[in-house]
């Protein structure tokens, strides 16, 4: 008689972690700290679950899942999106802790099959957070100056205008903090210098590529974009033949390559002619196919430990 595979599902929230068993329904609820987890691994291993899926939650899952993947469980970190599509096309509009915590066992179990979830690459968090802080102060600069446009009182914009100064003043000390870090590892320095051999790709382009792809490299070239979100979508149906978009994946990296693709079609010769052959599309769409043959390129260059060069197309 074939032996049934138990899956444990979590729903991870601030202050506890919502347990699911598939297929026995089980259920607990735990406390988000070292006791809580000491108990759930114990609960856990006496129900004999093999694989434990959760939802990405903002970072308060990484502490459950370097706990569990040290305990010895396979733990798989989910699309929130996916997740939820699941449920709806189960039927489950309901949507509180135990029901999530109950969709996330069941997809954890029908829908990864046997692929081993990766271990979490913890060595990765210093400059992840780095590069999440730089973002977040970017996007604070481009507020202030968004209401500077439009700001009157003299009292308001000073205040304002000191505010963006401040940003301005934090954002000038992170890169070299990022290049100090990335020098202190012997492989991302040498995997950054690689990258920096593309024209078009820089310092935080490079740094992002290594924090938040670690997977460049070791996929085929149509794994990597769809990874990133950038493989085309098909829109057909019947004799419609519908325009292709990107949908999903890792909008952070998409929007390193974004900026990347930008100076590559003014310095990359490969990418300018290859972005000159699409005249006539939609600069978007121009835009979206340079950022794809750029990633695909980073990726071949790190999968076969070669530098750029410029007849490689």
């Amino acid at each position: 008689m074939a032996q049934m595979v138990k899956t444990a599902g979590i729903d991870v929230s601030k202050l506890w972690l919502d347990v699911a068993i598939w297929p026995t329904r089980e259920e607990i609820r735990v406390s988000r700290d070292a006791a809580g987890l000491a108990l759930l691994i114990a609960w856990l291993g006496e129900r004999e679950v093999a694989r434990v899926g959760l939802e990405a939650s903002g970072g308060y899952e990484r502490e459950v899942v370097d706990t569990l993947q040290a305990a010895g469980f396979e733990v798989a970190v989910l699309n929130a999106l996916r997740v939820r599509r699941f449920a709806q096309a189960k039927g489950r509009l309901a949507k509180n802790d135990r029901v999530d915590a109950r969709t996330v066992a069941q997809f954890t179990a029908v829908m990864l099959e046997e692929v081993v979830p990766p271990q979490r690459r913890r060595d990765l968090d210093e400059l992840v957070e780095l590069l999440t802080y730089r973002r977040q102060v970017k996007n604070w600069c481009t507020d202030c100056a968004n209401q500077l446009e439009h700001l009157r009182d003299r009292a308001l914009r000073k205040t304002i205008a000191q505010r963006l100064a401040s940003f301005e003043r934090d954002l000038a000390k992170i890169d070299p903090k990022l290049a100090d870090l990335i020098a202190e590892h012997d492989d991302w320095n040498a995997l950054a210098r690689r990258l920096r051999t593309v024209p078009g790709v820089g310092p935080v382009v490079s740094a992002s590529l290594i924090a938040l792809l670690p997977e460049l490299g070791s996929l085929s070239r149509r794994a990597i974009a769809s990874l990133v979100g950038l493989a085309p979508f098909d829109d057909d149906s019947g004799n419609r033949q519908g325009e292709r978009h990107i949908k999903g994946g890792r909008k952070t990296v998409r929007d390193a390559l974004y900026m990347a693709a930008l100076s590559a079609k003014h310095h990359n010769p490969i990418i300018a002619a290859f972005a000159k052959r699409l005249n006539g599309k939609k600069p978007k769409v121009i835009t979206t196919a340079c950022m794809r043959k750029l990633l695909v390129m980073l990726n071949a260059m790190v999968r076969d430990g070669t530098d750029w060069k410029v007849q490689a197309a």
